[in-house]
């Protein structure tokens, strides 16, 4: 059955990706807002800069080419296989999810096994609990929610460099989940060195990594700090190597620059679904750096507090670290958004306990539809400007947001229920309201 499921998740694949590759020119002229108008993920600037490299000419002399120099390097040699490799790669994604969460799946399973047998969780929550049944196809709907994401398809059909960062987090968490700490700090490493941000999960990672290995997360403990350490030497070994490959590769340092400062300082404004195009346009020019520090933090601050409250549930935590790197990444696209909400059928059962799904749901829904329209009314048609065009960007961001909030406080709701009961009363006898602070 399960080599069955495997195969119905590669063939759901090819006819959508391959029906949309006729009309790949269509959608790149008429979405460029809703997918990639940054210089740092487009396909186009992956070939000019083979072009000025075929030239003898640094790629990154100029403003253009803003990709790694393993990326410029893979595209050398399959270049006139663009189109396979960017399908190949979301197939491989689709995979690596399936099999991270039917591992992850088993470890759930056993884990509430234990409790229940530990009379961990409250006599009145039989209904909380995940069954096997439940728990058997979430998997494949994991694939299928990756593969037939609408911007997931746009993704593709654009040629999106984000597909492929996407596919090595892919193998990053099933590396984590599957135990490997040395694959695991490779592919953080690799995804790393490809866009930066993935930085942030080397905390989800590694308290996963320490549950799997029944070490206590207590910073007095000696087996804790030791093996922090050698993941963290793993991590930091792993990305050396790979910066210095580059290096050895092009002979120079000038990709260093030209792409982790790229988006670290985002001097590229031009209209993205993100939230630093329309703000730092409109800015004064010696505020600049002090706000774009501020923007910048927003990827970075939140993992401390969440690695703290969600120190027990190190997955459920990586989902919304991928989640508030695709909504505050400098130049986000369409690509990343598809990739965490491939998890939203692990959280399947939490939805009893959304307060806002329906409205949040048709807000991304409208906004999505509307990106093109406006879009087209700015640049084209000239009858709008870019605060509309900035409005429905900031209605879009504002609604995944939210919807992160709503999961994580479902998430923590439930939490509280399985431990306390269903039923909370006060000391009076009377009926209580969870209420999250």
């Amino acid at each position: 059955m399960a080599e069955v499921r495997k195969q119905s998740v590669l063939s759901g694949c090819w006819p959508c990706e391959i029906l949309c590759h006729p009309f790949r020119w269509r959608f790149s002229v008429s979405l460029p807002s809703l997918q990639d108008s940054n210089a740092g993920v487009f396909y186009v600037s992956v070939v000019e800069g083979l072009a000025l490299l075929d030239l003898g000419v640094s790629p990154y002399s100029g403003a253009i080419f803003h990709e790694t120099p393993l990326i410029i390097y893979l595209f050398h040699f399959l270049i006139e296989y663009a189109e396979f490799v960017f399908m190949i790669t979301d197939v491989l994604t689709a995979v690596a999810l399936y099999l991270a969460i039917q591992d992850f799946n088993k470890v759930v399973f056993k884990k509430q096994k234990f409790l229940i047998e530990l009379d961990k969780y409250a006599p009145d929550v039989a209904e909380l609990i995940q069954t096997p049944m439940e728990m058997h196809y979430i998997p494949l709907k994991v694939a299928l929610f990756y593969l037939l994401n609408p911007y997931t398809v746009m993704s593709c059909v654009a040629k999106s460099t984000c597909a492929i960062n996407n596919t090595v987090i892919a193998f990053f968490i099933l590396a984590t989940i599957k135990g490997s700490a040395f694959l695991s700090a490779v592919f953080l490493a690799l995804a790393t060195y490809q866009s930066l941000y993935p930085l942030t999960l080397f905390a989800p990672a590694l308290l996963y990594l320490l549950q799997r290995q029944f070490i206590p997360i207590k910073l007095k403990s000696k087996s804790f700090w030791l093996y922090t350490m050698q993941y963290t030497a793993l991590y930091l070994c792993s990305l050396v190597v790979v910066i210095c490959l580059s290096f050895f590769l092009l002979n120079s340092w000038d990709f260093i620059p030209s792409v982790y400062g790229f988006i670290l300082s985002v001097p590229d404004l031009t209209p993205n679904i993100g939230l630093f195009w329309y703000f730092f346009a409109e800015m004064f020019e010696h505020f600049s750096l002090f706000f774009i520090c501020v923007f910048q933090i927003n990827v970075f601050f939140y993992t401390i507090p969440l690695a703290i409250k969600l120190k027990e549930h190190p997955v459920f935590f990586m989902f919304v670290q991928i989640a508030i790197i695709s909504i505050f990444k400098s130049y986000p696209t369409v690509g990343d958004i598809a990739l965490y909400m491939a998890f939203l059928p692990v959280w399947s059962h939490l939805y009893r306990f959304l307060r806002n799904i329906f409205i949040l749901s048709c807000v991304l829904v409208v906004c999505s539809l509307l990106f093109p329209v406006l879009w087209h009314l700015w640049i084209y048609a000239g009858s709008a400007n870019s605060n509309f065009y900035y409005a429905i960007t900031l209605t879009f961001n504002i609604g995944q947001i939210l919807l992160i909030s709503d999961y994580f406080y479902a998430f923590l709701r439930r939490e509280y229920y399985l431990t306390h009961g269903l039923h909370l009363t006060r000391q009076d006898g009377t009926e209580a309201m969870l209420v999250l602070k």
